[in-house]
This record gives structure tokens, sequence and C-alpha cells, in this order.
């Protein structure tokens, strides 16, 4: 079945749900061996490689891998604002309840309000991978 024939049908890519679009410029985090490897193939194929953090290029998103145990998710967060353009969106992916590495979800709605984020929605990602769609906040990003 083609994109354009499941598209018909009402089921939406994954690269759709994302928002992700062809000339968007997309920065990865947290990439590790236990990322689903199905979702990136997914969103390169929509908008090409993945750019990492070390990128001196403004972004339109920020695809976040982040576990229980990868450190402060207030300071990533915040260090993935710094390339995040003022229309930017951040994906905050993290392993779904039961799986290893599972984020409590009162942690992100701690932590993303004080780094300046509000969540505006959550898709499921892959089998083991939740994401969380987060958005500055009004007036939260200096310009």
């Amino acid at each position: 079945m083609s994109a354009t024939a499941g598209q018909a049908d009402g089921v939406r890519s994954l690269a759709d749900r994302f928002g992700f679009e062809p000339t968007m410029v997309v920065m990865e985090m947290g990439y590790d061996d236990d990322v689903d490897e199905d979702l990136r193939d997914a969103l390169t194929e929509r908008v090409g490689e993945l750019v990492d953090e070390d990128t001196d290029e403004v972004v339109d998103a920020v695809l976040l891998w982040y576990r229980d145990g990868d450190g402060d998710l207030f300071e990533i967060l915040t260090d993935a604002l710094s390339p995040l353009a003022d229309s930017g969106v951040v994906w905050l992916l993290t392993p779904k309840a039961g799986r290893d590495g599972h984020v409590e979800p009162s942690e992100v709605s701690e932590n993303a309000p004080t780094a300046g984020l509000q969540q505006t929605s959550t898709v499921n990602a892959g089998k083991d991978w939740t994401a969380a769609r987060l958005v500055s906040s009004r007036g939260a990003k200096k310009k």
C-alpha cells in the first residue's frame, strides 16, 4: 500500500504525526543503541539527515531521546533550546512504562515549564517509545 493510499484511509505516518516537513532542519540528541530505528528512518526519509547536537545551525525541531538516568532533564531541555528557532518544537522521546529507562510523566511536567516549555500533545512513537511535543512558552525565550 502506498503512503497516499494509507493517508486516504486516515492512517498518518510517523513523520506526519511529528509534523516534520522536507525543508526542516532537525537536531537529534540522546541517540543510543536503544532508539527506535524505524522511527528514525521514517523521519530521515522526510527531512534528510538529522544534525547532531554540535551543529551551529538554527533548527526547526529537536528530537530528544531521554531515559531515566540520562542526567538532569531540565539541563538537557535547556541545551535543546539553544539552537531552536523561535517557532521550533522539541519532541521529547521517553521509554514507555515497563521499559528500561522509563521516565515518569511527572518528571516531564515538572521540568518542561521550568525550562520554558509547555507540553501540547503526546504521540505513540513506536513499540517502546512515547513522544511529548514541547513548545516554547510565550515570552520564555528572549529574542
